[in-house]
């Protein structure tokens, strides 16, 4: 089948020739967003895979399906950038990766804690000035510290284990409580509660009516004076002006963050010749303890290949009529909880 691939990178191309090797479909490479501009390159595919800056927006949607396009196989396990309910509309079929290697963006959350908390960002540069003092980099024992873990399906699931082996406090939150986790001990609360108790909080929830600026300004005003946030989920859940007025007040120890509200324009690109635009992101980096990563949290070899063997299957599956129904994105899945 004809694959227009959008926002392809050449990491990429490896995994995905490899995994193409049987089905052999017709892939092409796009190294371009798809968007308003770029939607008519995808003329004449059946299928357009894209990733998770790409806009697939009712408009774009509309377009692709005018240009033959019957199936959006997505290199992700998030569809925050696609309206579902347009696609449904239109016939065209949705499929996903829903899971790959939650140990990849687990073991990013809990590297950028341990950075963050050792102030190695700032240990390294130090060391490569020949400054060897230690003084304005003290850390903590993570052992006895509270985390809370916002969101505990599979990737929060590995972050517990990973803290509770480090002798932390677990507490947590989501409307689905998972068995494996309160196992480890871990304790359900509200999320209220959650932020108030944490010395760190983790975002490992997906993006959703519901969690769309979940930590605003009266989360993070009850946020422990000096806790940390982490966000390795999405960016839309953190609501970035209101946490660049907290770090401003001092109200917070550190942030780390491998997602941003919005990494469209940004993520997955080589700006370093360039002047950044976007005044709150420029913002956002000048603050000493804040610890920012470009999306790198899925970037691992188990990961990307297991993403560009999915979407290959995806697309196998749909050209040969076999439902996948654990990968199709419906709008049942986007609808609000009441």
């Amino acid at each position: 089948m004809k694959t227009a691939v959008y926002s392809f990178h050449a990491y990429e191309q490896p995994y995905l020739d490899a995994a193409n090797a049987g089905p052999k479909h017709e892939l092409l490479y796009l190294d371009l967003q798809l968007n308003g501009q770029t939607a008519s390159l995808a003329q004449g595919c059946p299928a357009v895979s894209i990733f998770i800056n790409d806009d697939a927006s009712a408009k774009i949607l509309k377009k692709l399906q005018e240009g033959g396009t019957k199936l959006l196989a997505l290199r992700s396990a998030g569809f925050n950038h696609v309206d579902v309910f347009a696609a449904e509309q239109l016939g065209m079929t949705v499929l996903r990766v829903p899971a790959y290697s939650p140990y990849a963006v687990a073991e990013h959350a809990v590297a950028l804690m341990l950075a963050l908390n050792r102030k190695l960002h700032r240990a390294y540069q130090r060391v490569r000035e020949q400054n060897f003092s230690l003084n304005g980099l003290m850390g903590f024992d993570m052992h006895g510290k509270t985390v809370g873990v916002v969101g505990t399906g599979k990737i929060g699931a590995v972050v517990c284990r990973i803290l509770h082996g480090f002798g932390c406090r677990l507490l947590a939150f989501d409307p689905m409580p998972n068995p494996e986790v309160a196992a480890l001990g871990a304790v359900y609360v509200s999320l209220n509660e959650l932020l108030e108790q944490s010395d760190v909080v983790t975002l490992q929830c997906p993006l959703t009516p519901d969690t769309k600026h979940l930590i605003n300004a009266a989360a993070l005003a009850r946020m422990k004076p000096k806790a940390m946030l982490i966000n390795t989920s999405r960016g839309g859940i953190v609501d970035t002006r209101a946490l660049i007025e907290t770090l401003k007040a001092g109200k917070l120890g550190a942030v780390g963050l491998d997602v941003y509200e919005e990494e469209a324009d940004l993520f997955f690109q080589d700006l370093s010749d360039q002047v950044i635009q976007d005044d709150v992101f420029a913002r956002l980096l000048t603050f000493p303890n804040v610890l920012v990563t470009a999306h790198q949290g899925f970037f691992t070899q188990e990961a990307v290949e297991a993403i560009q063997r999915t979407t290959i299957e995806n697309i196998t599956a749909f050209e040969r009529g076999e439902p996948r129904p654990q990968h199709q994105v419906s709008s049942g899945l986007m609808a609000p909880k009441k």
